[in-house]
């Protein structure tokens, strides 16, 4: 087992760590401001926003305002998660790099999350990849729901090694493993990678892991031992299921960096400036810093 040298970040805060924050819409300047912050520290992949409706996701209802009002920065990838051929659309007229379509591989979940099986919601991704793939543009695929399911429990390793290679073959490029709610531990991680990699190309799928229970550096670590060599994380922590109990968030993209840091794996993210990052934006929400190392490192949002 060898570690990758390489690892890339992508920073999920934006989008996941801000879709479900509680109280008033967040400005436009936040997220912008935060957004801007992330790519100047060294983040390659950010993102940025979710073309959803208004209706059901408030916070993401300025998705055109945010992509409008970043710094575009040179070598800086910012996606943005479409759910439908109309997300797809604001998507492209806002002139966003990627986009990714939101998967689960718990049945139970994916009928309460979106009203459908999982072989539907799979037919209504097929047009927005297809439409993707005309302007050459890539689309990310998530599984959710890869470790755990709020409503079903454990999830069979082959479930998600099934609906992973249905996203892949539909032409996602690469797919994101999610422990939705953070119930994993690092044997069953390994175990769920294992069925998915007989599927899906190691270098072709990322980890995206909570910490609910504690576990998600762990599971990382795990994962990194298999050659998994991308990662989501959100600085300071933000976001999370808000099916799981007691969520606590993503974890933290600066205590990722740390472990990265410490085992001599390349990211060319500047932990020091992810630092003051994250406890920017948690001076902005007025909200606690969920990053141990932020908290260690940081200033005012312990």
């Amino acid at each position: 087992m060898a570690f990758p040298k390489q690892v890339r970040l992508v920073e999920m805060s934006p989008r996941d760590g801000l879709q479900n924050e509680p109280g008033p819409v967040i400005a436009t300047e936040i997220k912008t401001g935060l957004i801007d912050r992330l790519a100047d520290s060294g983040l390659s992949h950010i993102e940025a926003a979710s073309f959803v409706s208004p209706k059901w996701v408030p916070q993401m209802g300025d998705a055109a305002a945010v992509m409008a009002g970043i710094n575009r920065k040179a070598g800086v990838r910012y996606s943005a998660l479409t759910p439908n051929l109309k997300g797809f659309e604001g998507a492209l007229s806002a002139k966003v790099d990627e986009v990714a379509v939101f998967g689960a591989a718990s049945e139970s979940f994916t009928k309460k999350n979106i009203n459908c099986t999982i072989a539907e919601s799979l037919e209504r991704f097929a047009p927005v990849v297809e439409e993707a793939r005309k302007h050459n543009i890539p689309v990310r695929g998530y599984v959710s729901t890869v470790l755990g399911c709020p409503y079903e429990g454990d999830i069979a390793p082959e479930q998600v090694a099934n609906v992973a290679k249905a996203l892949y073959d539909m032409g996602c490029y690469e797919i994101s493993l999610g422990d939705t709610i953070g119930v994993g531990t690092p044997l069953k991680a390994k175990r769920m990678l294992e069925a998915v990699a007989a599927h899906v190309p190691m270098d072709r799928l990322a980890a995206h892991f909570h910490d609910t229970y504690g576990q998600a550096l762990a599971n990382l670590y795990a994962v990194l031992e298999e050659g998994v060599g991308v990662i989501d994380a959100s600085v300071a922590g933000l976001g999370g299921c808000p099916y799981a109990r007691g969520a606590s968030g993503n974890v933290a993209t600066e205590d990722v960096l740390y472990l990265l840091n410490g085992l001599g794996i390349e990211t060319g993210v500047d932990l020091d400036k992810l630092v003051a990052t994250g406890d920017w934006i948690c001076q902005q929400l007025n909200r606690h810093n969920g990053s141990k190392v932020g908290q260690a490192l940081g200033g005012t949002c312990k």
